[in-house]
């Protein structure tokens, strides 16, 4: 076990590859650190797999991504015997191809399960032994023992009702909690900028203008889920190639706008969900949102 001073260290490390989220990132590292499981409830883009990737690589373990969905089935998770050797051979040890379960247990990674509450009840059964016991026996291959950096680590968007299930009480019971909600508007500015490298008047105007559209999307209320920050990322990229082509380089110049809307259309449009009850399109939505930080309300959408 390592000492509070090699901890707090670690941590330090780990928090720079991170913009903001100091928070989460301590509570996720001490819950992982204490040897522990945990699930990660918050909306896409909110840095849960940024985070994860610190810690791993700042251990030197592997990450192992699985989906959550209904196709998941245990012999996915857990591995299965190669139908071809099999023929020609027999169920033998040697012919056992692991799954990410597996396969995170014997190298001490973390399996990172995105959208956990979408994959099927027997299949998140499997874990329940592998959580508790840090050991599952396979037929044909025998036992199991994880290595101790293993963990479970599940996401799930609470946003998202449809094709989910609730989670019983054996699993949730095994698993630690932590809400991840978006940042503030300075941390997402900052998120943008060191993804894209913006810089000058007119990067700075594109990073503000990026993630003040894109918070607005959430706040809107014709629209059940907004875009994350990963929107105003490529709205800015989106936006500045289109000034290269249209060769604009002043951010006061007219066609900054509607250049800017454009820039919209393509990079939030489908990431935007309205709700069902609403009577309106992404491109509606957008142009409001548009208007209002454009048109409506310029000084704020103004350089400087």
């Amino acid at each position: 076990m390592q000492d509070t001073t090699d901890l707090a260290a670690t941590r330090g490390r780990i928090a720079s590859h991170l913009v903001g989220r100091e928070r989460e990132l301590e509570l996720t590292f001490a819950a992982v650190a204490a040897g522990r499981d945990i699930v990660l409830e918050g909306p896409p883009g909110t840095s849960k797999t940024t985070m994860l990737k610190a810690i791993t690589d700042e251990w030197g373990i592997p990450l192992l991504f699985v989906e959550g969905n209904a196709d998941l089935t245990p012999a996915k998770l857990v591995g299965h015997h190669n139908p071809a050797r099999v023929l020609r051979e027999d169920y033998s040890p040697d012919n056992f191809v692991a799954g990410p379960l597996v396969e995170a247990m014997q190298k001490g990674g973390f399996l990172y399960i995105e959208e956990f509450n979408r994959a099927p009840e027997d299949t998140l059964n499997t874990l329940l032994t592998a959580m508790a016991d840090r050991r599952i026996e396979v037929p044909r291959v025998g036992l199991i023992v994880a290595e101790p950096t293993f963990r479970v680590i599940a996401s799930m968007n609470p946003f998202d009702n449809v094709g989910t299930t609730r989670l019983s009480t054996s699993v949730s019971d095994r698993l630690n909690r932590l809400a991840v909600g978006y940042q503030d508007a300075e941390a997402e500015e900052g998120i943008v900028r060191l993804r894209t490298g913006a810089s000058g008047p007119l990067g700075d105007r594109m990073v503000s203008d990026a993630v003040a559209v894109t918070r607005a999307t959430r706040e809107h209320p014709d629209i059940r889920q907004g875009s994350s920050v990963r929107g105003a990322i490529d709205c800015l990229l989106v936006a500045r190639e289109l000034a290269e082509i249209r060769g604009l380089t002043d951010p006061a110049d007219e066609g900054y706008p509607p250049l800017f809307y454009d820039a919209m259309v393509v990079s939030l449009s489908g990431r935007i969900h309205p709700d069902e009850a609403a009577e309106t399109t992404p491109e509606l939505v957008l142009r409001q949102i548009w208007e209002d930080r454009f048109i409506l309300n310029p000084a704020v959408a103004e350089p400087g």
